[in-house]
């Protein structure tokens, strides 16, 4: 791993930490693509459940660095739209995991930060910290999935407030509508979220990733295409050594043993 980015691993779960302190770990080109890099490679070991993304410094992610971006106004567009690319294919990858992602946020998500956070798949949030959305502030328009992500769990008039004002929405309120699934006193969000990935470590690792990838396929499919993909899916499982033990060990009145399936 590069500087801009620190990998530690506790059990079976692997933490991703954005160490830009100084600059309230705004995103960079090597922490970007050293995500992608570590996230593929969690994909490959059977033994990490789970992947925490977190930022040094008690500070999730302040979003793209302005000092950056303003030098982007003399480069052509097809070199801004490859930039921009850099921070969408971890975004992606994020998604195409098959491990869950935890975002375990301290202080704030900003910008493309409050991005990176939305696209985890689950969500750990101290209790002062707050996502801003405002790229309209500095005249630019929104990008990372912000508008795909908020629109997921939002109707469309308080996604228009969040982004067009770009004022800071507390916690509290993001998980009222959902978006944010543990609250904790400040300074516990990697804590809390080292706890869920552990818990994550006792389910089939193959039904987990299968019930990400029905997850995020279930908003573009329609109910007949989402039926058909989940009926592949539990025929396939069904006849896997995953599922054999898991349904033995109900039946035998005992908890199930994966880990066999994460060596």
């Amino acid at each position: 791993m590069s500087e801009a980015l620190i990998a530690e691993r506790n059990g079976s779960v692997l933490k991703l930490i954005n160490n830009n302190p100084a600059a309230r770990n705004a995103l960079s080109f090597d922490y970007c693509q050293g995500v992608v890099a570590a996230l593929d490679a969690a994909a490959a070991d059977p033994a990490i459940a789970a992947v925490i993304l977190t930022g040094a410094g008690g500070f999730f992610c302040a979003g793209g660095d302005l000092n950056v971006l303003i030098k982007r106004r003399e480069m052509p567009v097809e070199d801004r739209l490859e930039a921009i690319g850099v921070l969408h294919g971890m975004i992606g990858a994020i998604r195409a995991c098959p491990k869950p992602v935890i975002a375990a946020i301290e202080g704030g998500a900003a910008g493309a930060g409050a991005s990176i956070a939305l696209a985890c798949d689950l969500v750990v949030a101290a209790e002062d910290a707050y996502f801003a959305v405002s790229y309209l502030r500095v005249g630019l328009s929104p990008d990372g999935g912000a508008t795909a992500f908020l629109s997921e769990f939002a109707p469309r008039q308080l996604v228009n407030e969040i982004i067009m004002f770009g004022d800071k929405v507390t916690v509290e309120r993001l998980h009222q509508l959902g978006a944010i699934n543990r609250i904790t006193p400040v300074g516990q969000a990697e804590m809390v979220a080292q706890a869920l990935g552990e818990r994550l470590n006792k389910v089939g690792p193959s039904a987990l990733a299968s019930a990400k990838t029905l997850i995020g396929q279930a908003r573009q499919n329609d109910l007949a295409t989402q039926l058909n993909v989940e009926a592949a899916a539990m025929a396939k499982a069904q006849g896997n050594a995953e599922s054999g033990e898991g349904i033995a060990a109900f039946l035998e009145k005992r908890r199930a043993d994966f880990t066999k399936f994460r060596v």
